[in-house]
Protein backbone atom coordinates (compact mmCIF):
# COMPACT_ATOMS: atom_id res chain seq x y z
CA UNK A 1 0.00 0.00 0.00
CA UNK A 2 0.74 3.58 -0.52
CA UNK A 3 0.82 5.50 2.55
CA UNK A 4 1.22 9.14 3.59
CA UNK A 5 1.55 9.26 7.25
CA UNK A 6 1.25 12.40 8.93
CA UNK A 7 3.16 13.41 12.52
CA UNK A 8 3.60 16.82 14.55
CA UNK A 9 7.43 15.48 15.47
CA UNK A 10 10.45 14.11 14.00
CA UNK A 11 10.40 10.52 15.12
CA UNK A 12 13.92 10.06 16.04
CA UNK A 13 15.80 9.33 18.33
CA UNK A 14 12.53 7.45 20.13
CA UNK A 15 13.15 9.68 23.18
CA UNK A 16 9.36 10.52 23.90
CA UNK A 17 5.92 8.42 23.39
CA UNK A 18 4.90 9.37 20.15
CA UNK A 19 8.49 9.26 18.18
CA UNK A 20 9.14 5.40 19.98
CA UNK A 21 5.69 4.63 18.62
CA UNK A 22 6.03 5.79 15.83
CA UNK A 23 9.90 5.01 14.90
CA UNK A 24 8.48 0.78 15.26
CA UNK A 25 5.62 1.47 13.45
CA UNK A 26 7.42 2.74 10.52
CA UNK A 27 10.14 0.45 10.73
CA UNK A 28 7.54 -2.97 10.49
CA UNK A 29 5.34 -1.21 8.14
CA UNK A 30 8.12 -0.51 5.74
CA UNK A 31 8.42 -4.00 4.94
CA UNK A 32 5.46 -4.38 3.12
CA UNK A 33 4.53 -0.42 1.90
CA UNK A 34 5.46 2.45 0.22
CA UNK A 35 5.70 5.15 3.46
CA UNK A 36 5.57 8.99 2.31
CA UNK A 37 6.28 10.75 5.43
CA UNK A 38 5.54 14.39 6.33
CA UNK A 39 7.02 15.27 9.62
CA UNK A 40 7.13 18.58 11.89
CA UNK A 41 10.38 19.85 13.30
CA UNK A 42 10.97 22.88 15.82
CA UNK A 43 14.73 23.37 15.55
CA UNK A 44 17.41 22.69 12.45
CA UNK A 45 19.48 19.99 14.40
CA UNK A 46 16.47 17.77 14.09
CA UNK A 47 16.78 17.67 10.61
CA UNK A 48 19.63 15.75 10.93
CA UNK A 49 18.16 13.01 11.54
CA UNK A 50 16.53 12.39 8.10
CA UNK A 51 18.67 9.61 7.24
CA UNK A 52 17.94 7.58 10.45
CA UNK A 53 14.06 7.61 9.00
CA UNK A 54 15.25 7.06 5.12
CA UNK A 55 15.78 3.56 5.65
CA UNK A 56 12.22 2.92 6.88
CA UNK A 57 10.51 5.39 4.14
CA UNK A 58 10.22 6.20 0.31
CA UNK A 59 9.88 9.89 0.86
CA UNK A 60 10.14 12.39 3.84
CA UNK A 61 9.65 15.94 4.30
CA UNK A 62 10.19 17.77 6.93
CA UNK A 63 8.22 20.99 7.76
CA UNK A 64 9.31 23.68 10.44
CA UNK A 65 6.65 24.42 12.93
CA UNK A 66 7.28 27.25 15.78
CA UNK A 67 10.17 26.12 18.35
CA UNK A 68 9.09 27.91 21.00
CA UNK A 69 5.57 27.61 22.16
CA UNK A 70 4.86 31.37 24.36
CA UNK A 71 5.89 33.19 21.43
CA UNK A 72 3.31 36.26 21.22
CA UNK A 73 2.04 35.78 17.83
CA UNK A 74 0.67 31.88 19.33
CA UNK A 75 -0.21 33.54 22.01
CA UNK A 76 -2.52 35.85 20.62
CA UNK A 77 -3.75 33.90 17.95
CA UNK A 78 -4.66 31.48 20.32
CA UNK A 79 -6.90 34.13 22.23
CA UNK A 80 -8.29 35.63 19.19
CA UNK A 81 -8.91 32.83 16.76
CA UNK A 82 -11.36 29.68 17.51
CA UNK A 83 -8.79 27.39 17.45
CA UNK A 84 -6.99 26.18 20.37
CA UNK A 85 -3.38 26.82 21.46
CA UNK A 86 -2.82 23.18 20.99
CA UNK A 87 -3.25 22.96 17.23
CA UNK A 88 -1.91 26.85 16.60
CA UNK A 89 1.22 25.82 18.27
CA UNK A 90 2.02 22.77 16.14
CA UNK A 91 0.44 24.19 12.97
CA UNK A 92 2.89 24.21 10.00
CA UNK A 93 2.24 26.62 6.41
CA UNK A 94 4.74 24.31 4.83
CA UNK A 95 3.24 21.20 6.08
CA UNK A 96 -0.44 22.17 4.95
CA UNK A 97 1.22 23.55 1.39
CA UNK A 98 3.84 19.84 1.15
CA UNK A 99 0.46 17.51 2.02
CA UNK A 100 -1.52 19.49 -0.51
CA UNK A 101 0.89 19.30 -3.30
CA UNK A 102 1.28 15.53 -2.43
CA UNK A 103 -2.15 14.71 -2.73
CA UNK A 104 -2.40 16.86 -5.97
CA UNK A 105 0.87 14.92 -7.43
CA UNK A 106 0.43 11.14 -6.00
CA UNK A 107 -2.20 8.54 -5.63
CA UNK A 108 -1.84 7.14 -1.54
CA UNK A 109 -4.29 4.53 -0.42
CA UNK A 110 -4.77 5.82 2.64
CA UNK A 111 -3.49 8.82 4.88
CA UNK A 112 -2.44 8.38 8.69
CA UNK A 113 -2.47 11.11 11.03
CA UNK A 114 -0.50 10.58 14.44
CA UNK A 115 -2.42 12.94 16.78
CA UNK A 116 -5.57 15.24 15.91
CA UNK A 117 -3.75 18.31 15.93
CA UNK A 118 -2.10 17.56 12.77
CA UNK A 119 -5.53 17.00 11.16
CA UNK A 120 -5.49 21.05 10.30
CA UNK A 121 -3.10 19.69 7.53
CA UNK A 122 -4.88 17.69 5.74
CA UNK A 123 -7.43 19.17 2.82
CA UNK A 124 -10.20 17.53 1.76
CA UNK A 125 -9.85 14.09 -0.08
CA UNK A 126 -11.57 11.20 -0.90
CA UNK A 127 -8.78 9.38 0.47
CA UNK A 128 -9.75 7.25 3.89
CA UNK A 129 -7.95 8.97 6.84
CA UNK A 130 -6.91 6.94 9.83
CA UNK A 131 -6.57 9.26 12.91
CA UNK A 132 -4.43 8.22 15.73
CA UNK A 133 -5.28 9.13 19.28
CA UNK A 134 -1.70 8.72 21.40
CA UNK A 135 -4.35 10.26 24.39
CA UNK A 136 -7.54 12.22 24.92
CA UNK A 137 -6.17 15.87 24.55
CA UNK A 138 -8.59 17.82 26.02
CA UNK A 139 -8.41 15.90 28.98
CA UNK A 140 -4.44 16.17 29.82
CA UNK A 141 -4.87 19.72 29.33
CA UNK A 142 -7.93 20.07 31.73
CA UNK A 143 -5.71 18.16 34.34
CA UNK A 144 -3.09 20.37 33.65
CA UNK A 145 -4.93 23.98 34.00
CA UNK A 146 -6.67 22.22 37.38
CA UNK A 147 -3.44 22.12 38.34
CA UNK A 148 -2.65 25.85 38.15
CA UNK A 149 -3.48 29.22 40.98
CA UNK A 150 -7.18 29.45 40.96
CA UNK A 151 -7.41 32.70 39.35
CA UNK A 152 -5.44 31.35 36.37
CA UNK A 153 -7.94 28.69 35.51
CA UNK A 154 -11.05 30.72 33.94
CA UNK A 155 -8.41 32.52 31.21
CA UNK A 156 -7.51 28.82 30.29
CA UNK A 157 -10.53 27.15 30.22
CA UNK A 158 -11.81 28.44 27.32
CA UNK A 159 -9.38 27.69 25.41
CA UNK A 160 -9.97 23.49 26.91
CA UNK A 161 -13.71 24.29 25.26
CA UNK A 162 -12.07 25.08 22.13
CA UNK A 163 -9.56 22.33 22.41
CA UNK A 164 -12.27 19.78 22.82
CA UNK A 165 -14.81 20.99 20.31
CA UNK A 166 -11.84 20.69 17.90
CA UNK A 167 -10.80 17.22 19.02
CA UNK A 168 -14.27 15.97 18.56
CA UNK A 169 -14.75 17.81 15.11
CA UNK A 170 -11.68 15.92 13.96
CA UNK A 171 -13.11 12.61 15.49
CA UNK A 172 -15.90 13.14 12.90
CA UNK A 173 -13.77 14.06 10.08
CA UNK A 174 -11.68 11.16 9.80
CA UNK A 175 -12.69 7.84 8.53
CA UNK A 176 -11.67 5.85 11.30
CA UNK A 177 -10.04 7.09 14.58
CA UNK A 178 -7.61 4.81 16.24
CA UNK A 179 -7.29 4.60 20.52
CA UNK A 180 -4.61 3.44 21.85
CA UNK A 181 -6.49 1.68 24.90
CA UNK A 182 -9.61 0.64 25.65
CA UNK A 183 -10.41 3.29 28.28
CA UNK A 184 -9.63 6.17 25.66
CA UNK A 185 -11.79 4.55 23.28
CA UNK A 186 -14.77 4.41 25.50
CA UNK A 187 -14.43 8.02 26.04
CA UNK A 188 -14.10 8.72 21.99
CA UNK A 189 -17.38 6.13 22.01
CA UNK A 190 -19.30 8.00 24.62
CA UNK A 191 -18.82 11.57 23.22
CA UNK A 192 -19.40 11.28 19.62
CA UNK A 193 -21.61 7.79 19.38
CA UNK A 194 -21.31 8.14 15.30
CA UNK A 195 -17.51 7.94 15.30
CA UNK A 196 -15.98 4.51 14.04
CA UNK A 197 -13.42 3.45 16.06
CA UNK A 198 -10.34 1.04 16.82
CA UNK A 199 -7.91 0.14 19.10
CA UNK A 200 -4.18 0.28 17.83
CA UNK A 201 -1.92 0.24 21.40
CA UNK A 202 2.02 1.02 22.46
CA UNK A 203 4.28 -1.54 22.51
CA UNK A 204 7.68 -2.03 23.93
CA UNK A 205 10.50 -2.17 21.36
CA UNK A 206 12.82 -4.61 20.59
CA UNK A 207 15.58 -2.69 22.04
CA UNK A 208 13.95 -2.86 25.91
CA UNK A 209 13.08 -6.31 25.35
CA UNK A 210 15.84 -8.65 27.40
CA UNK A 211 17.19 -11.53 26.19
CA UNK A 212 17.16 -13.37 29.43
CA UNK A 213 15.41 -12.17 32.78
CA UNK A 214 18.90 -11.34 35.03
CA UNK A 215 19.20 -11.85 38.84
CA UNK A 216 18.75 -8.30 40.53
CA UNK A 217 20.56 -6.67 43.45
CA UNK A 218 17.86 -6.84 46.43
CA UNK A 219 20.51 -6.08 48.78
CA UNK A 220 21.20 -2.72 47.20
CA UNK A 221 17.81 -2.36 45.76
CA UNK A 222 17.31 0.63 43.47
CA UNK A 223 14.24 2.00 42.29
CA UNK A 224 13.82 3.66 38.94
CA UNK A 225 11.04 6.25 37.63
CA UNK A 226 12.21 7.24 34.00
CA UNK A 227 9.96 10.06 31.67
CA UNK A 228 10.00 13.42 30.31
CA UNK A 229 9.45 15.89 32.42
CA UNK A 230 8.62 18.41 29.98
CA UNK A 231 4.61 16.67 30.62
CA UNK A 232 2.93 17.67 33.89
CA UNK A 233 2.35 14.19 34.70
CA UNK A 234 5.51 12.89 35.06
CA UNK A 235 6.65 15.73 37.12
CA UNK A 236 4.03 15.32 39.11
CA UNK A 237 5.15 11.81 39.55
CA UNK A 238 8.23 12.79 40.40
CA UNK A 239 7.90 15.04 43.27
CA UNK A 240 5.11 12.57 44.80
CA UNK A 241 8.06 10.37 44.56
CA UNK A 242 10.72 12.74 46.39
CA UNK A 243 8.27 14.41 48.84
CA UNK A 244 6.22 11.36 49.94
CA UNK A 245 7.45 8.17 48.76
CA UNK A 246 11.36 8.74 49.43
CA UNK A 247 11.40 9.79 53.38
CA UNK A 248 9.10 6.50 53.99
CA UNK A 249 11.67 4.12 52.01
CA UNK A 250 14.69 6.24 53.62
CA UNK A 251 13.68 4.75 57.10
CA UNK A 252 13.30 1.13 55.93
CA UNK A 253 16.03 0.48 53.30
CA UNK A 254 19.34 2.09 54.61
CA UNK A 255 20.71 0.64 51.20
CA UNK A 256 18.15 1.90 48.82
CA UNK A 257 18.93 4.35 46.15
CA UNK A 258 16.17 6.03 43.87
CA UNK A 259 16.84 7.31 40.47
CA UNK A 260 14.84 9.62 38.46
CA UNK A 261 15.79 10.23 35.29
CA UNK A 262 14.43 11.67 31.80
CA UNK A 263 14.46 14.52 29.65
CA UNK A 264 14.07 17.81 31.52
CA UNK A 265 14.53 15.94 34.59
CA UNK A 266 17.31 19.37 35.72
CA UNK A 267 13.91 21.01 36.38
CA UNK A 268 13.28 18.94 39.55
CA UNK A 269 15.05 20.82 42.56
CA UNK A 270 16.10 18.61 45.03
CA UNK A 271 18.60 19.04 48.19
CA UNK A 272 21.49 16.62 47.80
CA UNK A 273 21.73 13.31 48.37
CA UNK A 274 24.08 9.86 48.37
CA UNK A 275 20.21 7.65 48.00
CA UNK A 276 18.49 10.23 45.49
CA UNK A 277 19.73 10.96 41.93
CA UNK A 278 18.41 13.20 39.59
CA UNK A 279 20.00 12.72 35.86
CA UNK A 280 19.00 14.99 33.02
CA UNK A 281 19.04 12.57 30.12
CA UNK A 282 19.66 14.00 26.25
CA UNK A 283 17.47 12.30 24.13
CA UNK A 284 20.09 10.74 22.07
CA UNK A 285 20.89 8.88 25.64
CA UNK A 286 18.95 5.61 24.54
CA UNK A 287 21.30 2.85 25.50
CA UNK A 288 21.64 4.63 28.96
CA UNK A 289 18.10 4.76 29.74
CA UNK A 290 17.63 0.70 28.66
CA UNK A 291 20.69 0.48 30.78
CA UNK A 292 18.50 2.10 33.74
CA UNK A 293 15.46 0.12 32.87
CA UNK A 294 17.75 -3.38 32.90
CA UNK A 295 19.55 -2.63 36.08
CA UNK A 296 16.71 -1.26 38.30
CA UNK A 297 15.50 -3.47 40.65
CA UNK A 298 11.77 -2.04 40.50
CA UNK A 299 10.19 0.67 38.49
CA UNK A 300 7.60 2.75 40.16
CA UNK A 301 4.78 5.03 38.11
CA UNK A 302 2.87 7.08 41.07
CA UNK A 303 1.12 8.67 37.99
CA UNK A 304 -2.40 10.85 38.94
CA UNK A 305 -3.00 12.28 35.35
CA UNK A 306 -4.84 10.82 32.56
CA UNK A 307 -3.48 10.34 28.77
CA UNK A 308 -2.97 7.08 26.40
CA UNK A 309 -1.00 4.49 27.90
CA UNK A 310 2.32 4.91 29.30
CA UNK A 311 5.30 3.52 27.42
CA UNK A 312 7.31 3.83 30.55
CA UNK A 313 5.28 0.55 32.26
CA UNK A 314 5.61 -1.23 28.83
CA UNK A 315 9.54 -0.76 28.91
CA UNK A 316 9.72 -1.70 33.14
CA UNK A 317 8.06 -5.24 31.74
CA UNK A 318 9.77 -6.09 28.96
CA UNK A 319 13.60 -5.54 30.87
CA UNK A 320 11.88 -7.53 33.46
CA UNK A 321 11.76 -4.97 36.45
CA UNK A 322 8.19 -5.44 38.27
CA UNK A 323 6.53 -2.41 38.42
CA UNK A 324 4.35 -0.64 41.18
CA UNK A 325 1.90 1.72 39.35
CA UNK A 326 -1.52 4.09 40.49
CA UNK A 327 -4.67 2.61 38.54
CA UNK A 328 -4.25 5.72 36.31
CA UNK A 329 -1.08 4.75 35.46
CA UNK A 330 -1.59 1.35 34.34
CA UNK A 331 -4.85 2.60 33.09
CA UNK A 332 -5.97 1.20 29.42
CA UNK A 333 -2.76 -1.81 29.42
CA UNK A 334 -4.02 -5.92 30.09
CA UNK A 335 -2.28 -5.45 33.37
CA UNK A 336 -3.81 -7.87 36.71
CA UNK A 337 -3.26 -6.41 39.36
CA UNK A 338 -1.29 -8.41 41.41
CA UNK A 339 -0.41 -10.67 38.44
CA UNK A 340 1.87 -7.94 35.93
CA UNK A 341 1.94 -5.35 38.04
CA UNK A 342 0.92 -3.84 41.58
CA UNK A 343 -1.20 -1.19 42.27
CA UNK A 344 -0.51 1.42 44.91
CA UNK A 345 -1.86 5.44 44.96
CA UNK A 346 -1.29 6.65 48.47
CA UNK A 347 2.84 7.23 49.71
CA UNK A 348 1.86 4.47 52.26
CA UNK A 349 0.86 2.31 49.92
CA UNK A 350 3.58 2.47 47.85
CA UNK A 351 6.45 2.37 50.46
CA UNK A 352 4.56 -0.93 51.20
CA UNK A 353 4.17 -2.64 47.89
CA UNK A 354 7.79 -1.63 47.07
CA UNK A 355 8.99 -3.53 50.49
CA UNK A 356 7.02 -6.65 49.85
CA UNK A 357 8.50 -6.86 46.50
CA UNK A 358 12.03 -6.94 48.09
CA UNK A 359 11.05 -9.19 50.74
CA UNK A 360 8.94 -11.71 49.01
CA UNK A 361 11.33 -13.43 45.88
CA UNK A 362 8.73 -15.81 44.92
CA UNK A 363 6.06 -12.58 44.57
CA UNK A 364 8.55 -10.83 42.64
CA UNK A 365 9.76 -13.36 39.85
CA UNK A 366 6.19 -14.30 39.58
CA UNK A 367 4.97 -10.83 38.60
CA UNK A 368 7.91 -10.01 36.78
CA UNK A 369 7.58 -13.23 34.40
CA UNK A 370 4.11 -12.75 33.45
CA UNK A 371 4.42 -9.33 32.85
CA UNK A 372 7.63 -10.41 30.79
CA UNK A 373 5.70 -12.68 29.20
CA UNK A 374 2.48 -10.30 28.56
CA UNK A 375 4.69 -7.90 26.45
CA UNK A 376 5.89 -10.76 24.20
CA UNK A 377 2.31 -11.97 23.48
CA UNK A 378 0.74 -8.51 23.41
CA UNK A 379 2.24 -5.40 23.82
CA UNK A 380 5.21 -6.46 20.54
CA UNK A 381 5.06 -3.72 17.89
CA UNK A 382 5.30 -6.20 14.70
CA UNK A 383 1.67 -7.27 15.96
CA UNK A 384 0.68 -4.32 16.50
CA UNK A 385 1.50 -3.28 13.03
CA UNK A 386 -0.23 -6.59 11.54
CA UNK A 387 -2.90 -5.23 13.21
CA UNK A 388 -2.32 -1.60 12.21
CA UNK A 389 -1.81 -3.26 8.24
CA UNK A 390 -5.48 -5.20 8.94
CA UNK A 391 -7.05 -1.42 9.66
CA UNK A 392 -5.61 0.11 6.74
CA UNK A 393 -6.51 -2.27 4.35
CA UNK A 394 -10.12 -2.23 6.16
CA UNK A 395 -10.97 1.50 5.59
CA UNK A 396 -9.63 1.53 2.29
CA UNK A 397 -12.16 -0.85 0.97
CA UNK A 398 -14.19 1.34 2.66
Amino acid sequence: MKILMLTPYVPYPPSSGGQIRTLNLLKYLSKNNAITLVALYKSDKEKDYFFHLKTYCKNIYLCRRPEKPWKLDTISKAIFSLSPFLVIRNFSYDAKKTVSQLLKQTHFDVIHAETFYIMPHIPKTNIPILLVEQTIEYKVYQHFVNSLFFLLRPFLSLDILKLKYWERFYWRKANLVAAVSSSDEKIINQLEPKTKTTIIPNGAGDEMIAKQLKAKDFRHPTILFQGNFYWLQNVEAALFLINNIYPLLAKKLPHLQIIISGQNAKKLKIKKSSSLKIINNQPEDQELVKDYFQKATIFIAPIFGPGGTRLKILAAMAAGTPVVSTKTGLEGLAIVNEKHALVAHTAQEFASQIIRLLNNKQLYEQIRTQAFSLIKEKYNWKKISEKLEQVYHYIEKK
